[in-house]
C-alpha cells in the first residue's frame, strides 16, 4: 500500500531518535583497589562525586560541518546524559579544552569559550574548575605570558599564573599549570612555585600550629628556583586533592602494568581504537602524549603538598596507579572523538568521614560504531523510499 513507505519511514525516524539517546548514555564501572570498604555507602548524601574530563579538543570557529554537525552534537549528549545518570556535584576539567588555543587569537578563542560554555549545559549550575593544557598555551618556548593571563581570567578561580586552590565539602582541591614547571625560570614558574609553597604553608599549619610552622618557613625553602624544598613531618596522603594537566613522573609501574586485569574487564579495548590510525588532531599537540613532569617537579610537589590523590590527563588514555610513596594517581582519558574512537571520562567519589576516594571509569559510545548504525539507517531510510524503487527500475 502507499501508505506503507511513509509508515517504515517514520519508524525509522522514532528508531533514531531512541538510538540516539541511548547511545549517549554512560557506561561506569567501579575500579577495583585493595580497599575492601569502597563500595559500601557510594551513595550517601555527604558523599562528594565529582566528574572528571580532559581533552576536550574544541575547534570553535575552525569546526568543520562534520565536527559542528556530528562529533559536537554528540559530546553535547554526552555531557548531558552524563549528568543526568550519574548526578555529580561538581565538574572538573583537566585541561586542553581547546584543540589548537596556543595557535589562536583572542577572536577565535572566545569563540571556543562559547562553544564550552554552550557544552557545558546543565553544568552550568554546578561549581566547576578548569585548568589550562599544553594545547591551550603552547609549550615553553613559545609560551605567551599575556595570553596566558588572559586565558586564566576566563576560568573560574584561576589565578595569573593559571593555578588554582578552593574547598568544597570540607575536601581542598589545588590546580597547578603543569606546563609551566616545564619551563625554565620565568613568571609563569615562579607563580606556580608560590602557590605550592603557600598551600604547604597552609597544610603544615593545619597539622602542626602556626607559630612552630612560621618558625620554620624561611628555612625550608631554598632560593635556587629548582624546586629546593627539604622534607617536612606532613604524612603522605595528607594533603589537598591535586590536578593537573601532564601526569606525574613514575618510577614504577609507569606502563600501568598492575592495571591490566581491570582493563580487560571493559567492553572496550584500546587496540580498536588504535587500527583506525592516529587522528590529526593528536598529531598535533606540543607535546608528546607520554610527556610528563620531569622527576625533580614531581617530588617537589610530593614533598611539598603531600597529596590525598592526584588526578592527571594529557595521555588520552585512562589510568590508575600509585607511586613509590603510596599516593594514587589517576589518569582522565579524552572525552572527544577528535581523540579517540572509545572516548570516556572519570568520576571521582570522596566519602564522608573516610579518606578512601573511589573512582570510575565511564566509557562512551565509540564514534565507528555510531556512524556504522547511521549509515544503516540511510540505507534502510532509501530502501523504503518510492524513489530508490525507480532508480532501482533504471
Amino acid at each position: 500500500m502507499a501508505w506503507r513507505p511513509a509508515v517504515m519511514g517514520l519508524i525509522l525516524i522514532f528508531a533514531l531518535i531512541i538510538f540516539e539517546e541511548w547511545v549517549s548514555i554512560p557506561s561506569c564501572k567501579l575500579v577495583p583497589t585493595s580497599s575492601t570498604d569502597l563500595e559500601l555507602d557510594l551513595d550517601h548524601p555527604d558523599d562528594l562525586k565529582v566528574m572528571l574530563v580532559a581533552n576536550l579538543l574544541l575547534l570553535g570557529s575552525e569546526s568543520s560541518f562534520f565536527n559542528s554537525n556530528f562529533r559536537d552534537y554528540y559530546l553535547s549528549k554526552f555531557f548531558r546524559k552524563s549528568f543526568e545518570s550519574l548526578k555529580p556535584d561538581m565538574l572538573l576539567v583537566l585541561g586542553d579544552v581547546s584543540a589548537k588555543g596556543s595557535e589562536l587569537t583572542r577572536s577565535k578563542w572566545v569563540s571556543v569559550l562559547q562553544q564550552f560554555h554552550g557544552l557545558l549545559g546543565p553544568f552550568i549550575g554546578l561549581p566547576y574548575h578548569v585548568i589550562l593544557g599544553d594545547r591551550d598555551i603552547g609549550e615553553c618556548s613559545k609560551l605567551n605570558v599575556k595570553l596566558v593571563n588572559w586565558m586564566a581570567s576566563n576560568f573560574p578561580g584561576l589565578d595569573s599564573a593559571g593555578c588554582g586552590a578552593f574547598e568544597i565539602s570540607n575536601i581542598s582541591f589545588v590546580s597547578l599549570n603543569a606546563v609551566a614547571l616545564l619551563c625554565g625560570n620565568n613568571n609563569l614558574r615562579f607563580g606556580v612555585e608560590k602557590v605550592v609553597e603557600r598551600e604547604s604553608v597552609d597544610l603544615q599549619i593545619e597539622t602542626e600550629g602556626a607559630a612552630e610552622v612560621m618558625n620554620k618557613a624561611s628555612k625550608l625553602r631554598e632560593t635556587d628556583h629548582n624546586f629546593g624544598w627539604k622534607e617536612n613531618s606532613i604524612s603522605s596522603g595528607s594533603g589537598p586533592v591535586l590536578l593537573l594537566h601532564f601526569p606525574l613522573y613514575q618510577t614504577v609501574d609507569s606502563n600501568c602494568s598492575g592495571f591490566n586485569a581491570f582493563k580487560r574487564t571493559l567492553k572496550h579495548s584500546r587496540e580498536s581504537s588504535n587500527m583506525l590510525g592516529s587522528r590529526r588532531l593528536v598529531e598535533t599537540a606540543p607535546y608528546k602524549l607520554s610527556q610528563s613532569l620531569p622527576r625533580n617537579a614531581t617530588e617537589y610537589i610530593f614533598q611539598a603538598l603531600k597529596p590525598r590523590i592526584v588526578f592527571s590527563a594529557h595521555t588520552h588514555e585512562f589510568c590508575d596507579q600509585f607511586h613509590s610513596d603510596g599516593t594514587r594517581e589517576v589518569s582522565v582519558p579524552a572525552m572527544t572523538w577528535n581523540a579517540r574512537d572509545d572516548p570516556g571520562f572519570v568520576v571521582a567519589t570522596f566519602h564522608r568521614n573516610r579518606r578512601a576516594v573511589s573512582v570510575s571509569y565511564c566509557s562512551l559510545a565509540r564514534e565507528s560504531h555510531v556512524i556504522i548504525v547511521y549509515v544503516s539507517f540511510v540505507v534502510l531510510f532509501l530502501s523504503t523510499t518510492p524513489l530508490l524503487r525507480y532508480l532501482r527500475i533504471l
